[in-house]
């Protein structure tokens, strides 16, 4: 487990980083979830993280999951919403009216 422990470092907000790699422990594993993306997968596509890293953030999402179901469903709704807010923005407007000029 100090394997693990070492991989993982928890800031003062609370949030998961594998150390070394400037990477959020969420972020490895909403790979997994929205893209069904295995280990060897993840590693592929993020080549500067380790197999070891990749699997001590799966570690530590399961030994943690309600909480960070909690904030994946959070930053879900948060971007929803956000997309939603703009996509009636007054720039985008201007955008479109620009577009369509053309």
């Amino acid at each position: 487990m100090s394997s693990l422990i070492s991989s993982i470092e928890v800031d003062q907000r609370g949030v998961a980083w594998l150390v070394g790699a400037n990477t959020k422990v969420i972020e490895v594993v909403m790979d997994k979830l929205a893209h069904g993306w295995s280990p060897e997968e993840i590693h592929f596509q993020h080549p500067h993280l380790s197999l070891a890293q990749i699997h001590s953030a799966f570690a530590y999402y399961y030994d943690h999951q309600d909480e960070m179901d909690r904030e994946i469903l959070r930053q879900t709704e948060e971007v929803e919403g956000l997309a939603r807010d703009s996509a009636s923005s007054p720039l985008r407007q201007k955008l479109l009216a620009l577009k369509t000029r053309r």
